[in-house]
């Protein structure tokens, strides 16, 4: 059986809507770009491309893959954010439309031809960190895990965007073994979801995220706790913090930071209008204890 690019796209999409997929339509073009070796314009302007047996086999288990709730970046190995395109799998979060807010209050404080040194806690696939350095030629960073595999990752996609001479990676627990007052720029998608709450999600997330970076203890909150003063320690003063929280974390985030110090500490919200990123700085005038 001969199936065109436009047919496949067609069966595809049908298929994945009637296994109850959220926007089969994307899910269905994304992988069959990478099945059938197309790009999006090719498949509009070439629609009648036959796909080869090969081809065929490959999309198939796409979506078989994909009808048992398997993320589609896990699939295809890869998803795009902010600007640039990350490798993604099992090991590290999927990158999600959300956490580009911390992108853009960051490119919103430092200009263009800024130098500046950012530290990214929880680096996973070097998400914030290499979006940001992507857009800030002068800037340099460094991103930790406590996952060889997700660091293993971030490392490819540095390499991958010709940013690795100015990303470094380091295998570590949070701020462990770094001075004082290193960073201009502090950002952390960390895990904050409540440990009872996991079970309820999405089975894309629940079954294929690894669970480290999702649990944040009994309240979702255990690593703001040590990450408000630890943040407030490695910044330098007059630097600037970034972190992401979930939808209904906005008062108890803003509270630790404000306790551990932190100025000009404030929520922006996502683009569904949901609290999504904490923000603020380190006093200028503090020159430490």
């Amino acid at each position: 059986m001969t199936l065109t690019l436009v047919k496949a796209w067609t069966a595809a999409k049908d298929r994945l809507k009637d296994a109850g997929i959220d926007q089969p339509s994307i899910d269905a073009r994304l992988m069959l770009e990478v099945a059938a070796g197309v790009t999006r314009t090719e498949i509009v302007t070439d629609p009648y491309r036959e796909l080869t047996a090969e081809q065929l086999a490959t999309l198939e288990d796409y979506l078989s893959r994909r009808t048992r709730r398997e993320p589609v970046s896990h699939i295809i190995g890869r998803k795009g954010f902010w600007k640039i395109l990350l490798q993604v799998n099992k090991n590290v979060l999927t990158p999600r439309p959300e956490t580009e807010v911390i992108v853009d209050e960051v490119l919103k404080a430092f200009p263009e031809n800024m130098g500046f040194s950012m530290l990214d806690l929880g680096v996973g696939s070097g998400t914030i960190l290499l979006a940001v350095l992507a857009e800030r030629p002068a800037a340099k960073g460094l991103g930790i895990d406590a996952s060889a595999e997700a660091l293993a990752v971030a490392r490819d996609n540095a390499a991958n965007l010709d940013l690795n001479t100015r990303a470094a990676f380091m295998h570590g627990d949070w701020t462990a073994g770094l001075g004082d007052a290193s960073f201009d720029l502090v950002v952390s998608n960390p895990p904050y979801i409540p440990t009872a709450d996991i079970e309820t999600l999405e089975p894309e997330v629940r079954d294929h995220e690894p669970r480290l970076a999702l649990d944040g203890g009994a309240d979702g909150l255990d690593a703001y706790r040590l990450l408000a003063p630890e943040i407030l320690r490695v910044l330098k003063a007059g630097g600037m913090f970034a972190v992401e929280i979930g939808f209904d974390q906005s008062q108890a985030v803003e509270t630790l930071f404000r306790e551990a110090g932190a100025h000009q500490v404030k929520t922006v919200k996502d683009l569904s209008t949901h609290d999504r990123v904490v923000t603020g700085v380190k006093n200028p005038l503090e020159t430490g204890a």
